[in-house]
């Protein structure tokens, strides 16, 4: 039995547009003909009827439309033209990206786009090309303000420091905090400990702006931040990624703005100058050496290999069958390193990956704003029950103070998951510059210091497995099999990279 392709009907138009040529009949027709035409079967028909077309994507009808494409039951969709699909560009690409990763096709009678033919699959390639550079244009802005909006005092997102508020777009002292910030800084010059503070502001009441008790890191973070004496810094730190840290950048970025003081800068000073002495007198915990593939590189019998002291080669402690010299393997995986970095399927699959992980952040954003908006509502009805005498004060706190404490604890990771999006959306750069960006990486690997390599290694690397007949390279996130170097290619690489007599 022929399968044939299944598609759905897309109709919008407009109240003042439903004339006789653009009525949704018309286009229903329309489209109906030309799905015949290709042997294709209609099983949907999405209606949008007296809808503008300003913002299409939170209608019903559009979340119906694309729950059929993820679930497979449509691969197209039909429509009169991009107008009636969304007159907004930004839900345009959207759609298309959606279209695009779910292999759906798009076809636009009016534009004489069909995705499912080569000509119209050229609409992809053009509308990715528009979202990048849209992407781009907004990095390159919001990088640009970022400095001026920083020196003219103004918020750059995220919440003000603790003991601080925004009034418009205005830093001021916040009256409820800065009394507690103070103490702060006076509790630690009279006991000279942070986990003494953060117990005595604990014991005393004091709770963090979440309703969390203070601890010993809070206290440090307060104490170093200069805006209790009155010079805020902004622009002086940048993430490295999500799960990772947050790096101080180069002094002269930094902007410096003044701003009220809840502490004199004397009392501030030999607060910090404490905090130097003590971290100065602190011993540094010992490095245990670590090798380049350490906990990476296994023996073709299962167990890992390890390079005992006074030794320069990987050993089987095992089975014993198993050795290779230490730069003989970093030899050998600079070179499987260039047939991972370089290849452009697997570059193709960088960015698909954070394209999805981008995707996955914002539905968790919308679950967590719809989860608040739930709780915010409970917390309503609680008080409209306890304003009417329905419902007494010991019953109203058992039931409440938990929903607000919820309540608390989304709104404080809201901004954390914002921050990850904008993060992940800067990062997200187009195939040509992620390949650049590999060859420059694949270049620079012989002057990398050995935590340089070594953090190179634990990012990409999944696995290594020395055999009798060869090695084994598994790369982390890569769809293509595992790379695999034989015996009599590893001795040729050995022998090369020897100098001639």
């Amino acid at each position: 039995m022929e399968f044939k392709k299944q598609v759905g009907i897309w109709l919008r138009v407009s109240t003042e547009g439903q004339v006789k040529d653009e009525s949704p009949e018309h286009h229903e027709r329309r489209a109906r003909l030309y799905a015949e035409s290709k042997g294709w079967e209609v099983v949907e028909v999405y209606r949008l009827e007296a809808i503008s077309g300003k913002s299409v994507m939170e209608q019903p009808e559009t979340k119906r439309m694309l729950k059929d494409i993820k679930q497979g039951r449509i691969s197209g969709l039909i429509f009169s033209k991009l107008a009636r699909l969304a007159r907004n560009t930004k839900e345009l690409l959207d759609f298309a990206e959606i279209f695009r990763e779910a292999n759906t096709d798009l076809i636009s009678l009016g534009e004489s786009i069909d995705t499912s033919t080569p000509a119209g699959r050229l609409f992809y390639t053009m509308i990715a090309a528009m979202a990048t550079w849209e992407r781009e244009e907004i990095v390159a802005r919001i990088n640009a303000s970022v400095p001026i909006r920083a020196s003219l005092g103004k918020s750059l997102g995220g919440q003000a420091s603790f003991g601080y508020k925004w009034v418009g777009k205005e830093l001021m002292v916040d009256e409820k905090e800065a009394p507690i910030r103070k103490l702060v800084y006076e509790l630690f010059l009279t006991h000279k400990r942070k986990v003494t503070v953060a117990n005595l502001l604990n014991e005393q009441g004091y709770r963090t702006r979440n309703g969390s008790n203070f601890s010993d890191t809070t206290i440090s973070r307060l104490l170093r931040d200069s805006t209790a004496k009155g010079q805020r810094i902004a622009n002086y730190t940048k993430s490295l990624g999500e799960g990772k840290n947050w790096v101080i950048k180069p002094q002269e970025e930094w902007v410096v703005t003044a701003c009220p003081a809840v502490v004199s800068e004397e009392v501030w000073e030999k607060c910090n100058d404490l905090l130097d002495k003590q971290e100065k007198e602190r011993k540094p915990p010992t490095k245990r050496p670590v090798h380049l593939f350490t906990s990476i590189v296994y023996c073709e019998c299962g167990e890992k290999m390890y390079i005992p002291s006074q030794s320069r080669k990987y050993i089987c402690l095992t089975c014993r069958k198993q050795r290779i010299d230490l730069n003989d393997l970093e030899d050998i995986y600079y070179e499987n390193l260039k047939l991972y970095l370089l290849n452009k399927d697997q570059i193709v699959f960088f960015t698909e990956k954070t394209e999805k992980t981008i995707l996955e952040k914002e539905k968790e954003l919308v679950s967590l704003r719809a989860k608040k908006e739930e709780l915010d509502n409970e917390m309503d009805k609680l008080v409209a029950l306890y304003q009417a005498n329905e419902l007494p004060k010991e019953g109203f706190g058992k039931h409440y103070n938990p929903l607000y404490e919820q309540v608390a604890q989304i709104d404080a990771y809201i901004p954390e998951v914002l921050g990850q999006i904008d993060f992940l959306k800067m990062q997200h750069l187009n195939t040509d510059q992620v390949l650049q960006d590999a060859i420059s990486l694949y270049e620079s690997w012989p002057g990398l210091s050995i935590e340089g390599k070594r953090s190179v290694v634990e990012e990409i690397t999944q696995k290594i497995t020395i055999a009798k007949d060869g090695i084994t390279f598994k790369f982390l996130y890569s769809p293509a099999a595992p790379f695999k170097m034989t015996a009599d290619d590893q001795r040729k690489l050995r022998d090369s990279s020897k100098p001639s007599a």
